[in-house]
């Protein structure tokens, strides 16, 4: 890896996630090879906890870290991420939940990567937990298809390829990921890095392993049978946001 290497902006979209955030920023400053080299955006979508303040207390303890906290007008990932990539200076843009930690020497696998005309793509991941389905769920992201996508899995992608996609579809209050991904699998730009990301199965423990798993794959179903984004919201209100 040469010296001229190119900014990475990493962008954490953030909506109460004060348990998360210190150990967020921890976790991605003690596995980044060039930290020099990297900024860290946390747009922020009204969060009522102490987000901000957890993020105060990293950011009192580690000045020589470039992060900063931006505050969103609207909260949805899509609007956040996509004001991000606004603010964000970087050449390359990575995603990624706040609950999700990224492998050792992430930023230089994405370099390498880009480096090799890969200009988009995610890492395997695997959740936090020893359930049999959450281990085969996890198993199956190291395949390069489509169906194993999601979020979680974080996302890379050059500035330039991801502003002439148009960025996020904000008018998808969920599945915004997924409407990103679709895209670049159409245009032939997606690999998947072969280290492994681990992510919070939190979501899995509040609502149940198989209900939430059920309501996934019919908002799955109904977009691939042409579901617009009001009818998925509509369907992920009336189900899962409770």
């Amino acid at each position: 890896m040469n010296n001229n290497r190119p900014k990475l902006s990493i962008i954490v979209p953030v909506l109460n996630e004060a348990d998360q955030i210190y150990t967020l920023l921890q976790h991605l400053y003690q596995q980044m090879s060039f930290p020099e080299q990297a900024e860290v955006l946390l747009i922020d979508g009204g969060s009522k906890d102490a987000s901000v303040q957890e993020f105060e207390r990293y950011h009192n303890q580690h000045k020589e870290f470039n992060i900063r906290w931006i505050n969103s007008s609207e909260k949805g990932r899509a609007v956040q991420m996509n004001l991000g990539a606004q603010k964000a200076v970087g050449k390359i843009f990575y995603f990624l939940h706040a609950d999700s930690l990224p492998p050792v020497g992430f930023d230089a696998l994405i370099y390498k990567e880009v480096d090799r005309d890969k200009l988009a793509g995610c890492f395997r991941m695997r959740f936090d937990s020893s359930h049999w389905w959450l281990r085969l769920a996890g198993w199956l992201t190291r395949l390069n298809w489509k169906i194993c996508r999601g979020g979680d899995q974080s996302q890379f992608i050059t500035r330039e390829l991801f502003e002439s996609i148009g960025g996020f579809d904000e008018s998808y209050i969920i599945f915004e990921d997924n409407m990103l991904i679709e895209a670049l699998y159409e245009r032939g730009q997606f690999t998947v890095i072969p280290k492994t990301l681990i992510t919070s199965c939190r979501r899995y423990e509040k609502t149940g392993i198989w209900k939430l798993q059920y309501h996934f794959w019919m908002i799955q179903l109904k977009h691939r049978r042409g579901a617009g984004p009001e009818h998925l919201y509509a369907y992920y209100q009336k189900h899962l946001a409770k």
